[in-house]
């Protein structure tokens, strides 16, 4: 989980960038570890911490909790190892065994998640409710998971999150890229949304380095702040392209 605001995840990633395989295997270990020692069966999530100041190393990495669920950004898991977690989970839960062992699993290219939240990020975030006139995702190059489309009401009384775009590519800087793109063509009106900040953040030198904390978005502050208002050049573009 990348980026965080307010300790709610915004960009999820899998691998964690900066993590080698050593550690990576003693952090899947200590998973398996945790499950056997409850009779876990089920899909669960095993979360943990990382103090990355001197590196991702497994003595700096350190048990946080267990949810007995999936969590929303299991999808990056799933794009970058060909598992579907929902699946087995139904199977599972059928008696049936798990498809494959762990030792039967790897990891393939980069995925990247970022939520679209029906919010105003000129307001504090506050969440932007009503008519969804407008919503289009294309998906071309992203997996987008959402429970609503054009037409549908966003209502206050449940979290903000509408949608969930997912892109795997081949190295992180070509995942950031077609996440990026995918956030430039979508439509959403008149509802608020953070696409704007979320493209921004992904387009900050920090993050595209992988220099990241939790305290990431704070410390950006305003400058992740897309403009209320469009620029009089691109109004002009705008006008230009509807006159054509």
């Amino acid at each position: 989980c990348s980026l965080q605001r307010r300790h709610q995840k915004v960009i999820e990633e899998a691998p964690a960038p900066g993590m080698d395989e050593a550690t990576r295997e003693d952090i899947c270990t200590a998973a398996v570890r945790a499950a056997k020692a409850v009779d876990y069966e089920g899909a669960g999530t095993i979360e943990f911490i990382a103090d990355a100041s001197e590196g991702l190393r497994a003595d700096r990495i350190f048990f946080m909790e267990m949810n007995t669920r999936l969590q929303v950004e299991h999808p990056v898991t799933e794009e970058i190892t060909g598992v579907d977690l929902v699946e087995w989970q139904l199977r599972v839960a059928s008696g049936e065994e798990i498809p494959l062992k762990q030792d039967e699993l790897s990891i393939k290219g980069w995925a990247m998640e970022a939520r679209l939240y029906a919010e105003d990020p000129a307001k504090g975030f506050l969440p932007s409710t009503g008519l969804l006139e407008e919503f289009y995702a294309g998906g071309y190059r992203a997996r987008i998971e959402t429970g609503v489309e054009k037409g549908s009401a966003i209502s206050p009384f449940y979290d903000p999150m509408i949608a969930k775009i997912v892109v795997h590519a081949a190295t992180r800087g070509e995942a950031i890229s077609e996440l990026q793109g995918e956030l430039d063509g979508l439509l959403v009106h008149p509802i608020r949304s953070n696409a704007g900040f979320l493209w921004r953040c992904l387009n900050e030198p920090e993050f595209k380095s992988a220099h990241l904390d939790t305290g990431f978005i704070e410390r950006k502050g305003d400058s992740l702040i897309p403009p209320t208002l469009p620029s009089q050049a691109f109004l002009d573009i705008a006008a230009s392209a509807a006159i054509l």
